[in-house]
């Protein structure tokens, strides 16, 4: 359940701005199916805009994730919307974040692969701006 609302809001992001590229569409699809999704099911996403739901559960890895994803997939195209910023600042805010992460993830996440050592920095700086 946690992943399918996390793929849900990276479908709803990729739409933001009219139009997903294949390489958004394959960021989410990758997604899925490293936790055991199949991409024919990761494809019916794909077909309409999902509510926002934040799970309640979610770990600080989880959160980190869900953050980490959005930012990552929002600079994949290398075009950044206003209204892609709004809506990743809005998720970031009811995963507990204070509104300073999204300044931080701007700058530090990149639209490849990052090394395990940066995943780990990023995940340690993004910890300090949780309020709950």
């Amino acid at each position: 359940m946690i992943l399918l609302e996390q793929l849900k809001l990276l479908v709803n992001l990729s739409r933001i701005d009219g139009a997903m590229i294949s390489r958004e569409r394959s960021y989410i699809i990758n997604i899925g199916k490293a936790h055991g999704f199949p991409e024919s099911s990761v494809e019916t996403l794909f077909y309409t805009t999902h509510d926002v739901i934040i799970p309640k559960e979610l770990t600080t890895d989880q959160k980190f994730n869900y953050i980490f994803n959005l930012v990552q997939l929002m600079k994949i195209d290398e075009r950044i919307y206003e209204e892609e910023i709004k809506f990743c600042a809005n998720v970031a805010a009811k995963l507990g974040y204070q509104p300073q992460v999204m300044f931080e993830l701007m700058l530090k996440v990149k639209s490849e692969d990052m090394s395990q050592d940066e995943m780990d920095s990023l995940k340690e700086l993004t910890a300090t701006y949780l309020i709950n």
